[in-house]
């Protein structure tokens, strides 16, 4: 590279240096795993985890046998 290449397309490079570190368009590693966790604290608020959900599944079948028990018993006249 010769200096009249360097002087040409130096006020170019330090426009885009500048434009990177103003908008941060390169995440540091710390900084991603800073949102990785954000994300997952907030993920964990809303959702349950699949064992959870397998936990109110058998709770809510072992709801409906009761309720058609009672249903049935209801129904039959308490024979």
């Amino acid at each position: 590279m010769d200096k009249e290449f360097l002087h040409k397309y130096a006020p170019l490079l330090i426009i885009c240096l500048a434009v990177i570190f103003q908008y941060n368009l390169f995440v540091t590693p710390a900084k991603l795993e800073q949102t990785h966790r954000e994300i997952l604290a907030e993920i964990s608020k809303v959702y349950i985890t699949k064992s959870e959900f397998g936990i109110v599944r058998e709770q809510l079948t072992d709801i409906n046998k009761k309720v058609d028990k009672i249903y049935d018993t209801l129904i039959n006249g308490g024979k």
